[in-house]
């Protein structure tokens, strides 16, 4: 099988959390688990991956820290895989992609659910990024700057963040 390149050391918080995530059937396993799947024969039946790959993912998720491996509730040999509070942060991610698919995607009539909010049952507002003054901001609103250089708000001069 062909490794992967590791983005664990690159700069971009974006390239590192792609490292940790792997790949779509990653983030599919992450889906399941917040949805409370916790046995490997569950994600294999959900998923329909190959148990040789679905191992490999599970692995690696273990291995990051986004799921832990805990004994089975049953009380039998088996283990069970658990989100950690680092995979449970993982779940604005995937309303972020889901909602890009529902606005974006060539068939939307073919979503089979909608995501509500469990007490009232009413469809989740779509995710927004905000200011910290609360402006709704779009991508040209944002840019990226050194970690250890930022601007003071009333000056506009440079302070170093040591």
């Amino acid at each position: 099988m062909v490794k992967r390149t590791s983005f664990e050391h690159d700069p971009c918080p974006v390239a590192r959390a792609l490292d940790a995530f792997g790949d779509g059937w990653s983030l599919l396993i992450i889906r399941e688990a917040l949805l409370g799947v916790r046995r490997f024969s569950e994600f294999q039946a959900r998923l329909g991956m190959a148990k040789n790959i679905l191992a490999s993912r599970l692995r690696a998720l273990v291995e990051h820290g986004i799921l832990e491996i805990v004994p089975a509730s049953d009380g039998s040999a088996y283990h069970a895989y658990r989100l950690t509070p680092k995979g449970r942060g993982a779940f604005p991610i995937l309303v972020a992609l889901r909602q890009w698919s529902e606005e974006f995607d060539a068939h939307p009539d073919e979503i089979a659910t909608v995501l509500v909010d469990r007490d009232g049952g009413r469809p989740v507002r779509k995710l927004e990024l905000h200011a910290e003054d609360g402006r709704l901001l779009a991508p040209g609103d944002t840019t990226l700057q050194p970690r250890s250089v930022r601007k003071t708000k009333k000056t506009g001069a440079r302070l170093s963040s040591h």
